[in-house]
């Protein structure tokens, strides 16, 4: 789905836990996510905790769409 949307010239960034997945599906920008239950969040965290992971991510996410790149790029998140 990705490789149809940019072939569409719209700009996309694949946010997900299996990065090898997301390679080899052909994701150009990639943005590491918590889990598969809980992709943006940890329940196991305080809501203040979990709003600044969102937030990071989304963040990242965003700066993502905004860089040129020439291959396949997985964005650094804070742990």
């Amino acid at each position: 789905m990705n490789k149809e949307i940019e072939k569409a010239g719209i700009t996309i960034v694949q946010m997900a836990n299996l990065i090898p997945v997301a390679k080899t599906v052909g994701a150009n920008r990639m943005v590491p996510t918590i889990s598969i239950p809980y992709p943006l969040g940890d329940p196991s965290t305080s809501k203040e905790q979990q709003f600044k992971l969102r937030y990071h991510r989304v963040g990242v996410a965003l700066d993502a769409l905004s860089t040129d790149i020439t291959e396949q790029t997985v964005f650094k998140v804070k742990i």
